[in-house]
């Protein structure tokens, strides 16, 4: 069956469309329950451990869970396929959210703390997701296929955060706390977004775009190729891509982890507090259909520096914004979630682009463990950063790391030209350890 798609263009366009079409019925679904976790973890803690200095520890959890995820979920789909990878994490994130519910009921720290850890796997799932749509993907299709993925998730990722006060209500009839409420809404949306790509990613596109890639290497001489030696041009688009990604992830975890107890602390209430963390991840991906049209026709590298700036601005604005003023708020992290979004579909086009489908799912997998370790140092140390200065400091410390992308970017451009023009060897040894981690045999 693999073989009539490897030998027909025509059948891999179908393909193509056919995944991208089940990756956002599936991402509909993954984007409600990933948005639960995001916009009351925090709040549930603090009111179960009664300490401000802790808020981000949920946070960091699920992003160390999703780390966890993210490696398994590569190796998995490196061995089994897209489908079965992406469900199986998906139906974790679904079983741990039933574990918080549990744990909120019985008041049991320990519980919670595991569930969160192991909810991480289906917030990594719905980022691991992304890459499906570009399998099959043409390079100037790329970044406008993991747009598609990502604009899908705006839709329940929106709603999940202004469904707060709402499933609040519903989990307090049923006897539950009402932060509670929306990892309801979680169990159900994890599940059903498992169950649609179990059941209808088929056949398997990643399976299919390595059978296309091992054919026309055998048929070019190149089967070496597949052994998924890295030229050192691709190398450097590793590191730039996740560099990239991981800046952004730690300015915008720690900004946003910490957005709902400022605003609780200065008198706002949890209807407020969903609409701008909803708005926020709605920022985070709804742009993202113009953002792929953009990074494949600009360039990743321009787009990438726009991100910065994009982040620098909102870490500034927040910082100086008054707390009581909701309008300034939600400019602030509208900005985070758009820099956000910028820096992360530009730095997933460069993943993509720099590496061959032999090892493209193990390599997505990796680089997506060391964002999701950043995501959960951003989010321990925000909580810390404000227990001992302040919202504002830690605002402004995010916008002025966000700055390192754009030297970043513009020396691996100069880069780039050099090494096209006379082959200048590439020396750096840390780099070079960090390849043969991150680029696996």
């Amino acid at each position: 069956m693999i073989q009539k798609y490897i030998d027909s263009p025509n059948l891999q366009e179908k393909l193509y469309k056919k995944t991208l079409l089940v990756v956002v019925f599936s991402q509909l679904f993954g984007g409600a329950g990933l948005a639960a976790g995001l916009t009351v973890g925090a709040l549930l803690a603090q009111d179960m451990l009664k300490m401000d200095s802790f808020a981000g520890v949920p946070v960091a959890l699920i992003t160390a869970g999703s780390a966890l995820g993210a490696w398994f979920v590569g190796r998995l789909t490196q061995r089994w396929g897209r489908g079965p990878a992406l469900a199986s994490g998906f139906l974790a994130g679904g079983i741990a959210a039933v574990g918080i519910i549990a744990a909120a009921v019985y008041h049991n720290i320990y519980l919670l703390l595991i569930s969160l850890l192991i909810y991480g796997a289906g917030t990594a799932t719905n980022m691991q997701a992304r890459y499906a749509g570009t399998d099959l993907a043409k390079p100037s299709q790329r970044a406008g296929a993991v747009s598609m993925a990502m604009v899908a998730t705006t839709f329940g990722a929106v709603a999940g955060p202004n469904m707060v006060g709402v499933m609040g209500n519903v989990a307090e009839s049923m006897g539950i706390p009402a932060l509670a409420g929306p990892f309801i809404l979680a169990a159900a949306a994890f599940t059903l977004a498992g169950l649609i790509l179990l059941l209808f990613l088929r056949p398997d596109p990643y399976a299919i775009a390595q059978g296309i890639e091992q054919a026309r290497s055998l048929s070019a001489g190149h089967a070496s190729h597949m052994a998924g030696s890295p030229d050192r041009q691709h190398q450097r688009g590793v590191w730039v891509g996740a560099s990239v990604m991981i800046l952004t992830q730690v300015v915008m975890v720690s900004i946003m982890t910490m957005t709902p107890i400022h605003m609780k602390h200065h008198g706002h209430d949890l209807s407020a507090v969903g609409l701008v963390i909803g708005i926020h991840i709605g920022a985070m991906y709804l742009p993202s259909l113009v953002t792929g049209y953009l990074v494949d026709k600009i360039g990743r590298t321009t787009m990438s520096i726009v991100a910065g700036i994009v982040l620098l601005g909102s870490g500034i604005l927040a910082a100086v914004a008054p707390a009581e003023s909701m309008t300034l708020m939600i400019i602030a992290l509208a900005l985070l979630g758009i820099g956000w979004n910028l820096g992360f579909i530009s730095g997933t086009a460069m993943i993509i682009d720099a590496t061959p489908p032999a090892t493209r799912a193990k390599t997505q997998g990796t680089v997506d463990v060391l964002i999701a370790l950043a995501g959960a140092s951003g989010g321990v140390l925000s909580g810390m950063v404000v227990a001992g200065t302040s919202y504002a400091t830690l605002s402004l410390a995010g916008g002025l790391l966000a700055l390192i992308m754009i030297p970043l970017c513009l020396s691996s451009a100069q880069s780039r030209k050099s090494s096209s023009s006379n082959d200048a060897p590439y020396r750096a040894a840390a780099e070079s350890k960090f390849y043969r981690w991150i680029l696996p045999r």
